[in-house]
């Protein structure tokens, strides 16, 4: 007789050493976040951008997020009748996120409120209620960077700015006078050209109506179809012009606004964008003929500081994401985030996060002042924020490997969220001119914006003698300005951004941070990777105010 040995019976699914979901938690829980938001005069907004986080790190928020990126936007050219009505279709989680954005003030709303911070209130808006979904960030972005070039044309901004300006989310497609609030799109690359816009082909006939043109021609990338109005570059008689462009016209008739495809893109899977087709397409001028370039300039100040905004705001959502895995997962004997070189590695993504917090809030600062009418704040702004848009969107794929790899296997795992993190990351040092573009714009703007320079060494004059890495940096730097080449674009506008970064953090953060920062980004003190801080970095006191307990 055999007898069959007896096992005691185990279960096999029991999950052990697996981190708990991260929401509900609270966006917002940044001390950086707040001392910026204070110190480039917001503070009124302290309640409300403490609200909008606790909504942006609420299951209902991820939830939106994930589902508006697995569903992806689909186009309808036609209707079952046959006739054409170009429109893109999107999943209820995409309104739901877009509703709260609007109504949160992250559209064009600063441009309506007079009180002084109003564009560094949104900008911190976007770096907590950027811890949801990306994509639906581009629509906002462009409302909001469609105000100032609008107002080049004052009946024009007369009619729209009031609707563009608006709280209230209005997905529906007609008569853009007739809605509660109106989304902005942008039309501005072509195949032939992509950021080299004067060598657009799209034409512009002036019609008997002054002031209305025709348009005839194809776009490359034009985001996002679904908006009610677009600002887009042609060809006019005399010269590249720009020009609004609506999707409804005024008598109720469909523009000829003919969607050819939408975009497979690497990341923002959420958000739709298209070749649209204009073949007779009604159009009103903004701004003289042959000024294109200059109506639009605005506009790029606008959205690329919104790039910076989103690439900090990613930043510090995967580091958190990380964070929370480290404390709650354990491997040889201990917790992630008690393992030295763990340790080491979350700390210096919580350095570049904070210094990329900074810098946004600062640009944000320069930008609200700007508008209010500060020239030596509008000279910052114009060389700050290109350099900003350089820098920080070219980290942000790097910080986002680092903050996945955080995780091992599990940060692979598409249920994650990481690699949809991951793929968006790229996106923002493309948008609104890639590296290069930006590089040489800063060389531009140095050569023939006048203050520009003075305006950025005044700034690295506030933290004179207050690290004196920080100072033979800027040494360094006025060394590099009086040889600056194309060739060496990119070096001198990455010295220039560690500089900046780095003279906030001397100035406003604390000591553990500044020291730890300018030992290695400007003190040569660091690898070639995340995680190679020297042994000299207080690492206890970068972490303890980068990731609170709850994380």
């Amino acid at each position: 007789m055999v007898l069959t040995p007896r096992h005691e019976p185990y279960a096999t699914h029991d999950v052990t050493n697996q981190p708990p979901p991260l929401a509900p938690y609270d966006a917002s829980e940044d001390t950086a976040l707040f001392e910026g938001l204070r110190r480039e005069g917001a503070r009124w907004a302290e309640a409300d951008i403490r609200r909008l986080g606790r909504e942006a790190g609420g299951v209902a928020a991820q939830e939106w997020s994930e589902q508006a990126n697995r569903r992806e936007p689909e186009l309808r050219t036609h209707d079952r009748y046959g006739h054409r009505v170009d429109e893109v279709e999107f999943h209820p989680s995409w309104h739901h996120l877009m509703r709260v954005a609007v109504a949160e003030g992250l559209a064009a709303a600063p441009w309506a409120d007079a009180r002084a911070g109003a564009h560094v209130a949104r900008s911190a808006g976007g770096l907590v209620w950027g811890h949801t979904d990306a994509g639906h960030g581009c629509p906002t972005s462009m409302t909001y960077a469609a105000v100032p070039a609008l107002r080049a044309q004052p009946e024009l901004a007369k009619v729209y700015e009031p609707l563009l300006t608006s709280r209230e989310y209005d997905p529906e497609l007609r008569v853009p006078t007739e809605k509660r609030g109106l989304l902005a799109g942008m039309g501005m690359t072509e195949k032939q050209g992509g950021s080299d816009v004067r060598t657009n082909t799209t034409t512009a006939t002036p019609t008997a109506e002054p002031g209305v043109y025709t348009l005839r021609g194809h776009k490359w990338f034009t985001s996002a179809p679904m908006c009610d109005v677009f600002l887009v570059l042609a060809q006019a008689p005399g010269g590249l012009s720009c020009f609004l462009v609506p999707r409804i016209l005024p008598d109720g008739t469909r523009n000829a606004f003919r969607i050819q495809r939408l975009k497979e893109k690497l990341g923002n899977r959420s958000n739709a964008s298209c070749e649209p087709e204009f073949d007779g397409t009604v159009a009103w001028l903004v701004g003289p003929e042959g000024r294109g370039v200059k109506t639009i300039i605005e506009m790029v100040n606008c959205t690329r500081l919104d790039c910076v905004t989103m690439s900090a705001a990613l930043m510090r959502k995967t580091l958190v994401e990380a964070g929370h895995h480290a404390r709650h997962r354990s491997a040889f004997g201990a917790r992630l985030l008690d393992q030295p070189l763990m340790r080491n590695v979350l700390a210096d993504l919580a350095l570049e996060s904070e210094a990329a917090t900074a810098l946004t809030l600062r640009l944000a600062g320069a930008a609200d002042r700007a508008v209010r009418g500060d020239a030596g704040e509008a000279a910052f702004r114009r060389i700050a924020t290109a350099v900003g848009k350089y820098w920080v969107t070219k980290r942000g794929p790097a910080f986002t490997a680092e903050a996945l790899e955080c995780l091992g296997g599990n940060g692979y795992v598409e249920d994650s969220g990481m690699p949809r993190h991951y793929r968006e990351a790229p996106l923002l040092s493309i948008w609104e001119g890639s590296g290069n573009v930006n590089a040489l714009d800063v060389l531009r703007a140095l050569g023939k914006e006048q203050g520009a320079a003075e305006a950025l060494f005044g700034e690295l004059a506030l933290a004179q003698g207050a690290d004196a890495r920080l100072d033979s940096a800027v040494t360094r730097l006025k060394g590099m300005l009086s040889e600056a080449s194309p060739t060496g674009a990119r070096r001198l506008v990455e010295l220039m951004a560690m500089a900046l970064q780095a003279s906030l953090l001397v100035r406003h953060a604390p000591a553990a941070v500044a020291d730890a920062f300018c030992a290695t980004r400007l003190g040569g003190d660091w690898g070639h990777a995340f995680g190679t801080l020297p042994d000299t970095a207080d690492l206890d006191a970068v972490l303890e105010r980068a990731l609170p307990a709850r994380y």
